[in-house]
């Protein structure tokens, strides 16, 4: 059996590139082993709060670099960083907690390193976005992250207005000061669907609260709750087709493929009945 590789051994096999590394949302024992073996082989440390980042590496025995790159430091900071990987380094990226780039810095670094010819390396783990999907209730064959809603109620609504038509669990972060303002415009745009909020993820008051939207921003389990939440909103019912819809598909399926075929078609389509397209389609054929 190969014995066990030493610290400096993990290090020294670390390829020269940029590291995305996921972290710990709530649970500091939610890290990969190879996520440690980057941070503790990377010359350069790149985090959102050196406090943050240092406690983590504090947590597993670690020492590090660690440099602040948040949307104050990375316009100074990311001309270093991009200096380093030219010059053969290995620079990790992380954030406060969860997955880099998944609201938080990294993408024009990112961009970037990748135009430069850097190596760029996934070091996958948690995400709050990924982990409330899972325990929501709410379907996960389809979904769509859209971050943080605007702060104000106009911007709010017109951005639900645009997601409304998506047929896909749709996946939001707020700040717990705003949560009740943001469910009740979610109520209202949305109308009253299934949704979940998620808070404290992995953490001892770990806390989903599930219902309809309009119960939800009327809960009071969620007054002012703190820190950052997810809040996820099922995906609405598929519109009904009109009677006039479902003719002038039909009309132009029955001409390409015939009367059963152009049904078949349709009726997957549109959720109708196969049967009363056929029906339908033998009546506009003879008129």
């Amino acid at each position: 059996m190969e014995a066990p590789r030493s610290s400096a051994t993990k290090a020294n096999a670390m390829a020269p590139g940029l590291y995305l590394v996921a972290t710990p949302i709530g649970n500091l024992r939610d890290i990969t082993l190879r996520a440690l073996d980057i941070l503790e082989g990377a010359d350069v440390i790149l985090c959102e709060d050196t406090r943050v980042g240092g406690k983590l590496l504090a947590a597993h025995g670690l020492k590090g670099r660690l440099e602040r790159y948040d949307e104050h430091a990375a316009e100074r900071v990311r001309p270093k960083a991009l200096a380093l990987l030219a010059a053969g380094g290995k620079l990790a990226l992380i954030s406060d907690a969860g997955t880099p780039l998944v609201s938080d810095p990294g993408y024009r670094l990112v961009l970037e390193a990748i135009a430069q010819g850097a190596a760029v390396f996934p070091a996958p783990g948690p995400s709050a976005a990924l982990a409330a999907l899972t325990v929501s209730g709410l379907p996960t064959d389809r979904f769509l992250f859209a971050g943080f809603p605007p702060s104000k109620s106009a911007g709010r609504r017109e951005l639900f207005t645009e997601l409304a038509p998506i047929r896909a669990t749709l996946i939001f972060y707020e700040g717990g000061p705003r949560l009740r303002a943001s469910l009740t415009d979610m109520a209202t745009v949305f109308g009253n669907r299934q949704a979940a909020v998620a808070r404290e993820l992995t953490k001892l008051h770990e806390t989903v609260v599930r219902g309809l939207l309009a119960d939800l921003a009327a809960d009071p389990r969620l007054d002012a709750p703190r820190g950052e939440i997810v809040v996820l909103v099922g995906p609405g019912a598929d519109p009904v087709a009109s009677a006039d819809e479902a003719d002038a598909a039909l009309a132009e399926a029955v001409a390409r493929v015939g009367p059963a075929r152009g049904a078949s078609e349709v009726a997957k389509a549109l959720g109708l009945s196969r049967r009363e397209l056929y029906a339908r389609a033998l009546a506009l054929r003879g008129q």
